[in-house]
């Protein structure tokens, strides 16, 4: 094994031990700080320098995503007008692994002044930011992954993690559901995971449907010129009352031969299938697909008529699955 091999492993060593590191840190403060997170009123603002800046950058998008409005200071351009974005009702997550930043320290006074909550994660809970701090979490490592043990590299993996931690734990405080989620997420493959089954659906001419006193051959047509593999069966008032597959056709194929085509579709339908409504996730409907072990979802409004036909097909062509 070559000697960079040997050195990555010590560095991932390093920097999984950095994160473990900070189990046992865990204490009343961060129960603290998702408490000062739950009573905020304006938004989120992070805030650090240099690398703990990209951290808090990422943190900063990790609440936006998981429910909880927030946005990232650089401290830099704080000092020199940007502190207009803090508001008295907003919480400053403050991240430096010493605690002495300059940039940020500065900032305390103002922080102060605004009325904002202040909460620091750091690796020097007794510095300047953690004793100035309302809240303050401590992710301290016991080296980096440096050889030199002097570039940012553990502690800003510890960091990164503890901030996942605190937004993770302040989502499932607020109850952040799936459709939560929906409904922040509409693009990419994300967004399509999280579609409405009524933006997939087939609708209109698109979907077999029989009436229960359809013959045969009638079935047949649907099922064959739609591709779906099956058709709806709806009553006179065109209520939902059944379902007939290839693999129904097939059954009474095998136990009713040519009589078949003499038999209308009351007759060969199976009764009750199961329903979705267009407003149902699309993972959701995938679940039900794979669970059931079934390749077609009726979609159906509050009176049970047929609003469209869900295929697994259609699913696959937006690359769901």
């Amino acid at each position: 094994m070559s000697d960079a091999i040997d050195f990555a492993k010590r560095v991932l060593e390093t920097e999984a031990a950095a994160i473990v590191g900070l189990i046992p840190q865990l204490d009343e403060s961060f129960e603290c700080a998702i408490a000062v997170l739950l009573d905020c009123t304006g938004r989120v603002i992070t805030t650090g320098m240099g690398k703990s800046g990209i951290i808090a950058t990422k943190l900063s998008a990790t609440l936006s995503s998981t429910g909880t409005a927030a946005a990232f200071l650089h401290p830099a351009e704080a000092i020199h007008g940007d502190l207009g974005m803090v508001q008295s009702g907003d919480v400053v997550i403050a991240l430096s692994q010493s605690g002495e930043t300059e940039e940020l320290v500065r900032l305390l006074e103002a922080i102060r002044r605004i009325g904002a909550r202040l909460i620091s994660m750091t690796g020097r809970p007794q510095s300047t930011l953690g004793r100035a701090s309302d809240v303050t979490l401590s992710c301290h490592v016991a080296e980096e992954a440096c050889p030199m043990n002097l570039a940012p590299t553990a502690s800003t993996t510890a960091a990164l993690a503890l901030g996942d931690a605190l937004a993770m734990a302040l989502s499932q405080r607020k109850g952040f559901q799936l459709q939560h989620f929906a409904e922040l997420h509409p693009g990419g493959g994300i967004g399509k995971k999280l579609m409405r089954v009524e933006l997939l659906m087939r609708t209109g001419d698109g979907i077999p449907i029989v009436r229960t006193a359809a013959a045969m051959p009638d079935v047949f047509h649907q099922i064959s010129s739609k591709l779906l593999g099956m058709t709806c069966v709806v009553d006179e008032a065109g209520v939902l009352v059944g379902i007939i597959t290839d693999g129904d056709l097939r059954r009474h194929m095998m136990t009713k031969g040519a009589s078949l085509l003499e038999r209308h579709a009351s007759d060969v339908m199976t009764p009750r299938p199961i329903t979705i409504t267009g407003a149902m996730l699309a993972v959701e409907a995938i679940r039900i697909l794979e669970e059931r072990k079934i390749t077609s979802l009726v979609v159906v409004d509050s009176k049970q008529h047929v609003d469209g036909v869900v295929h697994l097909h259609d699913l696959w062509r937006t690359q769901m699955i």
